[in-house]
């Protein structure tokens, strides 16, 4: 192996690592995995993708998963969330449709949605089950409403989000949690019993 290669190998290690650590220690304010309550409302356009792609909403699971985060399921992720993130130029819905909330897989342009779903498809394409690759919808400190990428790991709930260059623990974000897609059914969404001290906002996407 490289010098080059030997010290990505550390740096590597040392973020998976850490990762782990900061929500193992004793008293940490930074849970590894969100808490999921009940089903809840599915957003009009996540409806409205599903119907235009039933495949993607009709996947079933029986036990929850959580990915073996290795040197090379890590690199997937960023390498997926770096690429998407520099290949789709950001865009509202009003912009490209002249409407809110119309969800798809982008090709130049879109918006925050279009983001997690275009990297949940790379993943999928990677071979990364659908059960770990969940559509998130979470509120920013503004008090916007945004989506995100959660994927379930041995590392935690980790965030691909096109305002982050970096992929981090869902718990060292600012952004209060709302709801995501089902880990048994992709087409079925649970509320996210967010118990980080924030008080309960109502999400936008809807």
């Amino acid at each position: 192996m490289s010098n080059l290669g030997a010290l990505k190998a550390v740096l590597v290690a040392t973020i998976l690592v850490a990762t782990s650590a900061i929500a193992s220690a004793a008293g940490s304010p930074r849970p590894m995995n969100m808490a999921v309550g009940g089903k809840t409302s599915q957003p009009i356009g996540h409806h409205e993708f599903c119907v235009a792609h039933p495949a993607e909403c009709s996947v079933h699971s029986e036990t929850r998963v959580h990915v073996r985060l290795d040197r090379a399921r890590w690199k997937e992720l960023t390498d997926v969330n770096q690429s998407v993130n520099t290949g789709i130029r950001p865009a509202t819905d009003e912009e490209m449709y002249g409407r809110p909330e119309v969800w798809g897989f982008p090709t130049t342009s879109g918006d925050c949605e279009d983001y997690a779903l275009l990297k949940r498809k790379r993943l999928l394409d990677k071979g990364w089950p659908a059960a770990a690759l969940l559509i998130t919808v979470v509120r920013q400190t503004n008090g916007d409403g945004h989506a995100v990428l959660t994927v379930t790991t041995d590392h935690g709930d980790l965030v691909l989000d096109n305002l982050d260059s970096q992929v981090r623990l869902w718990s060292a974000t600012s952004y209060r949690y709302l709801k995501r897609q089902s880990e048994y059914d992709s087409g079925a969404w649970v509320a996210i019993e967010d118990g980080r001290g924030q008080q309960p906002l109502v999400g936008s996407l809807r």
